[in-house]
């Protein structure tokens, strides 16, 4: 049985790290050496740097901790210059971005991002004054179009939507209500001749009830629709009281072969983002927004010292392969984010955590075509031709609502400019896994069969994580599907969820707790296991020890948690487990009452919940030689203060016939209290007892 952690590996793995910290010291530092590594960036000075890069770019400007950082300007060779303010590499603060077309941007930016205000003038010289979220128009702005329309409301991701007036060149104005760059809702469209149109609109034309009122006075009342392709209308004409008016009136040419004089201007797309902007390192380009060193041996002319280079420490390697442009998921991935961003960026806040039971309809779902070249409602893109489908939208917009995820930040996390990572392996399930970049979040694709169990679940779950904060069972964000269209014709499901692990502190051990013994080790080598290691029941050789108060909520939640799921017949799920130890200095300043060192500072605590952040306690237990019982062992008395992470995850496996025939052919050949595949009460009341075994109260 392999010994998963002990002190051996503890001090190793800190001597590797201090040892490395020298040998960057030596390279990079001009400072005297210093036992605990290099210095700080926080310990540098901020300088100016003048350089010529080999590719052919030019950087000037302010330069601190090896980043960009202050006021700096960067041209490409392409011709295209950022000018302003710089955080750690990032184009963050006030700035100026200019193409090469001679379009400009002036503004806000943040993280490489046009974000917040900021003004936009093309080529064609059509403006935009207002504010910007991830390079799109997104908020409050005003726009002149070069055909000398005019647009003043709001935006949503490149979009009018929301309430607007638009101004033709012609004097014919709308005002009203917007929805994907066309009038939606309610709005008044007005002619320069003085006929007006007041009433509902869809994609740009009227729908439902309105009423179209003549300058002589004249109306039309009646009501508006789309049917398979044609327009329809039907309704009754009231002429007005001068007598030489026509005693019969329709007003739908003016929607139809008129229409031309009110088609909103699309105005011009970039095609390129100041984020997608690479900057140049020694041996391969980065992005903005992960700004490279450059090398000592570059032309340079410095004032007043040459700024100290240093590469990142790197204290735990990242999971997974990154999906670059020859990766056979390179296709999936863009479509994805494509999905994304359309069904994130189309929909309106949540304003109400109430929802009718038609949002939990399974049939409650859209799909939206993707063509290359782009639609009306879709923009171009370079994969291929593939449609997006969204289930429950409006669930998940409101979960996302009740979990603080705020809308930018989700997509800059899923559609920003850096590429997801697939860990190596799919899951015993077959799924594969995806991170973003930042790892906060976790992308899995589902079986057909997962989708249902999941949308039929979804009310219970719903009221589930609303009624209880600190609830451990998995976050879901998204459920989407793409169908690839063409030779492959397949369809991938995928589920978006939070990522436990996405955490201050580097995670050392892992673990998977089920409450089963049959198959529950791992199968690596010893010499194989490191921090990116899923362990499992068997290869745990202590237990955790919490606080009173933490302990007591600790029960209470896995109580609730493990009557749900039960209740919706779920089993096979499982406790999962992230442990950072710390240093064994810090143990013992702690039981001394001094303070901590600054990589464990408390106060870095701020976050703590139940499952998130939580200090503790590990003590070391000592098996029993030949028991494959999850817990059988003798306390050694050996504690170590830990920060721990959980979560139970897996909560998509009902007990269906599949299950069933499974529980009955093990059950013939092992103990049947040993699998993992049994009833959901079972299931429930073991991993409970297990858990409960597992975790103690601190004493």
């Amino acid at each position: 049985m392999p010994k998963v952690w002990d002190r051996p590996f503890l001090r190793k793995h800190h001597h590797h790290q201090k040892r490395r910290s020298l040998v960057f010291s030596t390279m990079f530092s001009n400072a005297s050496s210093n036992s605990e590594g290099a210095s700080s960036p926080e310990e540098e000075q901020t300088v100016h740097v003048e350089r010529r890069l080999p590719n052919g770019d030019f950087y000037t400007g302010e330069w601190w901790g090896g980043w960009p950082h202050g006021t700096g300007k960067y041209l490409w060779v392409d011709g295209c210059m950022y000018e302003g303010q710089w955080r750690r590499g990032r184009a963050t603060g006030r700035g100026k971005f200019l193409w090469p077309s001679g379009a400009t941007y002036e503004g806000e930016f943040s993280h490489g991002f046009m974000e917040g205000f900021g003004t936009y003038t093309s080529c064609s010289d059509d403006t935009y004054w207002g504010n910007w979220s991830q390079n799109l128009k997104h908020g409050h702005g005003k726009k002149s179009f070069p055909t000398g329309d005019y647009y003043d409301g709001e935006w949503v991701y490149g979009f009018q939507e929301g309430y607007g007036k638009y101004v033709w060149k012609n004097g014919n104005d709308y005002s009203g209500e917007w929805k994907a760059g066309a009038f939606h809702g309610q709005g008044v469209l007005i002619w320069a001749n003085g006929n007006r149109y007041e009433g509902g609109w869809k994609d740009g034309l009227p729908n439902g009830n309105g009423t179209f009122k003549w300058a002589d006075g004249s109306t039309y009342v009646g009501c508006w629709s789309m049917e398979n392709g044609v327009f329809q209308q039907e309704g009754a004409y009231y002429p007005s009281a001068d007598s030489n008016l026509p005693t019969t009136r329709d007003p739908e040419s003016y929607f139809t072969t008129g229409r031309s004089e009110f088609e909103v201007c699309p105005g011009d797309v970039l095609s390129v983002m100041p984020s997608s902007k690479k900057l140049w390192s020694r041996g391969h380009s980065k992005s903005v927004i992960s700004f490279a060193n450059f090398d000592d041996d570059l032309d340079a002319e410095v004032c007043p010292v040459t700024p100290m280079m240093r590469w990142p420490p790197s204290e735990i390697k990242r999971q997974g392969e990154t999906i670059s442009k020859d990766h056979r998921n390179y296709e999936l991935m863009l479509n994805l984010q494509l999905g994304i961003r359309h069904a994130v960026g189309k929909q309106s806040a949540a304003t109400s955590l109430d929802l009718k039971p038609s949002a939990f309809d399974p049939k409650e779902k859209f799909w939206t075509r993707f063509p290359p070249e782009g639609s009306k409602r879709t923009p171009p893109h370079q994969s291929i031709e593939f449609r997006w489908k969204d289930y429950c939208p409006m669930v998940f917009m409101t979960l996302r609502k009740l979990f603080k995820v705020d809308p930018g930040d989700y997509m800059l996390s899923i559609c920003g400019d850096e590429a997801l990572r697939e860990l190596s392996s799919p899951g015993k399930s077959g799924s594969f896994f995806y991170l973003t970049n930042d790892d906060k979040y976790m992308i899995k694709t589902m079986k057909k069969s997962e989708v249902k169990v999941l949308l039929k679940m979804l009310p219970a779950y719903y009221n589930h994580v609303r009624a209880f904060e600190n609830t451990l069972v998995t976050k879901f964000f998204g459920l989407h599907c793409v169908k690839l269209v063409g030779a492959t014709q397949r369809k991938v499901r995928f589920v978006i969820m939070g990522n436990l692990f996405c955490c201050e502190y580097p995670i050392h051990r892992r673990f998977d707790l089920k409450g089963s013994s049959h198959g529950r080790t791992t199968d690596k080598p010893e010499t194989e296991i490191d921090e990116t290691t899923t362990l499992k029941d068997l290869d745990l050789n202590f237990i955790f020890r919490l606080q009173k108060s933490w302990f007591q909520e600790f029960f209470r939640q896995v109580e609730r948690d493990s009557d749900f799921l039960e209740q919706e017949r779920i089993m096979d799920y499982s406790l999962l487990v992230g442990v950072h130890f710390l240093p064994d200095n810090d143990t013992e300043k702690r039981s001394n009452g001094a303070p901590l060192s600054e990589d464990s500072d408390l106060t870095r605590w701020s976050t703590i919940k139940l499952g998130i952040n939580m200090p503790a306690k590990v003590e070391e237990i000592v098996r029993r030689a030949g028991t494959e019982s999850p817990l059988i062992g003798e306390p050694a008395g050996e504690f170590h203060d830990v920060i721990l992470y959980f979560g139970i995850i897996d909560i998509l496996q009902d007990y269906d016939i599949s299950k069933k025939l499974e529980h009955a052919y093990k059950s013939m050949q092992y103990d049947p209290t040993s699998i993992s595949a049994v009833d959901p009460k079972l299931y429930s009341k073991r991993f409970c007892e297990f858990i409960f075994r597992v975790f103690t109260e601190e004493v």
